[in-house]
């Protein structure tokens, strides 16, 4: 089975680290390990491939940076857990839909541990509990190896989401895990399951 590295980063600056991961995709070889960074970033907005200004409707102090994953604008901000997987596609003989459902099953599977019923949408990429949104997923495979991933809304501040249109969608209303819960989640714990989950899914463990 190949090697899995898994890093926890703490609180890091987006660009660096896109640049980080866009410098591994581009440099990695058939024998490097395949890598998840799990992580939270400072308040920026991101866009996608697919990205439409109008749906930033007012960035306001918050920057907005451009990316090649697919999808549209999404916020990232401390107390979101943010997971990048950084894999071989063609080693692990993985699909890229195959792979958006591993992710989709490991949130669900993992909010399920906690008692959340979270389910996806056949339509729309991502994770919801009754209809609204708690985790986003957005991709870019590059010479087979995959980039970017997911971010989960642990315990943040959800009013950014306000100023934008979540994912192209007007009006979607974007939920937390603190908020379904009767205590606030621990940070690290979540990290911690996740991690597992995605090596169950992933045929690592």
């Amino acid at each position: 089975m190949p090697e899995l590295v898994v890093r926890h980063l703490g609180l890091v600056d987006y660009q660096p680290t896109l640049e980080a991961m866009r410098k591994l995709t581009r440099e990695r070889d058939a024998q490097a390990p395949d890598e998840i960074w799990l992580l939270q970033h400072p308040k920026v907005f991101t866009q996608g491939q697919a990205g439409k200004a109008e749906h930033v409707l007012a960035a306001g102090d918050i920057p907005v940076i451009q990316v090649e994953r697919g999808g549209q604008v999404t916020y990232h901000g401390p107390g979101q857990l943010v997971a990048y997987l950084m894999l071989d596609l063609r080693r692990l003989d993985l699909g890229v839909r195959e792979l958006v459902t591993a992710m989709e099953q490991s949130l669900v599977e993992l909010l399920a541990s906690y008692g959340i019923e979270a389910a996806p949408k056949a339509d729309a990429p991502g994770v919801y509990v009754a209809g609204d949104k708690i985790a986003s997923l957005g991709l870019r495979v590059s010479r087979g190896c995959s980039f970017h991933g997911l971010a989960l809304n642990v315990d943040m501040d959800m009013t950014p989401f306000l100023r934008i249109n979540p994912c192209g969608y007007a009006g979607l209303k974007m939920v937390q895990m603190r908020d379904l819960l009767q205590a606030p989640p621990e940070f690290d714990e979540v990290s911690q399951r996740l991690e597992q989950v995605l090596r169950v899914r992933l045929g690592y463990a």
